[in-house]
């Protein structure tokens, strides 16, 4: 929202917001662009008399600012809808969705139209380390932008996705997740449906063609589906894969690629990226200079530091999947490594028990796991929460040494005393998980040889 208010005052309009808590960096970037913020939530906040209330998602009734803005029936709108009607119509909106890779494959995407220079507008959510921030507002024809299929906003529970006016849609892939507003893998495919919908008949849809999943999706889609993927049947296909620790290589049949990210999952991103580049007009050799100048994602198998002769590193996966490939990928970069996952179940997803098996079936990708508490479980119900200690056993029980140790303390103390030279230790955490990264690092610093 920070970077949106942003560009909403370069467009001269007056812009002030409200926050239960504004910490840096984002109060210190507002107050650089002299954006007022105010702390708490209250009716006075709105005594300026604004002309429009943009109300976030995290906003939900009993919120006495936005009980407020309804009792006194002032102009509001969700982010999504803002986006929509100053930054996108107009534009050519390229959509970036699905359950797994929508952050890498829209960053990588907009680099190689950045590179190319193409000046694409982007709404990303991650910090590409190319960009150095996860959106930005031009007078490109171009708009990139990151689909999500969560809901809108409380007054709107339609995905934000909808509202993105796309003429191209990527579809990566398509599982059970968001578990606290969907309750069943249709209801999400229903949301994908209704993005499909959207698109014009001159537009694309691009659909990952080996996800069964997906597959349903696409004979009634009112536009141009083009499928892409592994798997012989696709229209864009990738052969002869090469992953190694540092890169990976693909095939398309007239041209050879070449990847500075690891794992097969990242070669399927970076189709998607091939598939949807080629169709805006820009040929293999432009895609692969930006592809050879792509570093990455913060938050994404990003390495934090080496201390102790200890790697540690961030990982933002929260969902079976995602944990599973990037485990995968660290096998690959790291073989001969002993590799640690730490784990905090932490998302709406995880912190419930529809992924219990799956979970430990994914992270049982590591040599040595460790389970922390369920982030904010008194919100579950003990029914429908995941028990972290079966998580443990399940692991043990595969042969995986494991342990559920509840607070950052505990597991800095226990991977102190237990990491050895050479280990690779990745944090799982879709939030900040008590500075366990930088607390890890300094304590491994502090070990004596």
């Amino acid at each position: 929202m920070a970077a949106t208010a942003a560009a909403l005052k370069d467009l001269g309009l007056q812009v002030t917001g409200s926050d239960q808590n504004a910490y840096p960096p984002m109060s210190t970037f507002l107050a650089a662009r002299k954006i007022p913020v105010m702390s708490g939530y209250t009716e006075a906040n709105l005594a300026h008399q604004p002309d429009l209330v943009v109300i976030g998602n995290a906003i939900s009734r009993g919120n006495p600012e936005a009980e407020a803005v309804l009792e006194r029936k002032m102009r509001y709108c969700s982010l999504p809808e803002l986006l929509k009607e100053y930054f996108i119509r107009g534009k050519r909106s390229l959509v970036v969705t699905g359950t797994h890779g929508k952050t890498t494959t829209t960053a990588l995407l907009t680099w190689v139209f950045e590179h190319n220079g193409l000046n694409p507008s982007y709404l990303i959510g991650g910090i590409p380390n190319n960009l150095g921030q996860g959106a930005r507002f031009t007078d490109s024809p171009w708009f990139i932008i990151e689909g999500d299929e969560y809901d809108t906003a409380f007054f709107d529970k339609r995905s934000k996705f909808v509202h993105y006016l796309p003429e191209l849609v990527i579809i990566n892939n398509i599982e059970f997740d968001h578990a606290d507003i969907f309750a069943s893998l249709g209801e999400i495919q229903t949301a994908f449906k209704r993005l499909i919908n959207l698109v014009p008949r001159n537009g694309l849809v691009l659909a990952n063609g080996d996800d069964p999943n997906v597959a349903p999706l696409l004979p009634a889609a009112p536009c141009p589906v083009k499928r892409f993927g592994l798997g012989e049947d696709n229209a864009v296909r990738a052969f002869n894969l090469r992953l190694g620790p540092t890169a990976s290589e693909f095939e398309i049949p007239s041209y050879k690629f070449h990847l500075n990210l690891v794992g097969e999952h990242n070669v399927r991103n970076a189709l998607a990226v091939v598939a949807a580049a080629k169709h805006c007009g820009l040929s293999n050799k432009q895609i692969q200079a930006a592809f050879d100048t792509f570093k990455g994602i913060k938050r994404r198998m990003e390495v934090r530091g080496v201390a102790g002769g200890v790697t540690v590193l961030d990982d933002f996966a929260h969902h079976p999947t995602a944990i599973r490939e990037t485990l995968r990928a660290l096998r690959i970069k790291y073989p001969t490594e002993r590799l640690w996952a730490i784990f905090e179940p932490r998302s709406n997803t995880t912190r419930r028990n529809v992924f219990q098996r799956e979970l430990a079936e994914s992270l049982a990708g590591a040599d040595r796991i460790v389970v922390a508490q369920v982030a904010r479980s008194e919100q579950i119900p003990p029914a429908e929460r995941l028990d972290p200690v079966r998580l443990m056993q399940d692991l043990r029980a595969a042969g995986k040494q494991a342990e559920y140790l509840p607070d950052v303390d505990t597991i800095v103390d226990y991977v102190v005393r237990e990491a050895e030279g050479g280990d690779v230790v990745c944090v799982f955490s879709n939030g900040g998980f008590g500075g366990i990264h930088a607390r890890l690092l300094e304590r491994l610093g502090q070990r004596r040889p």
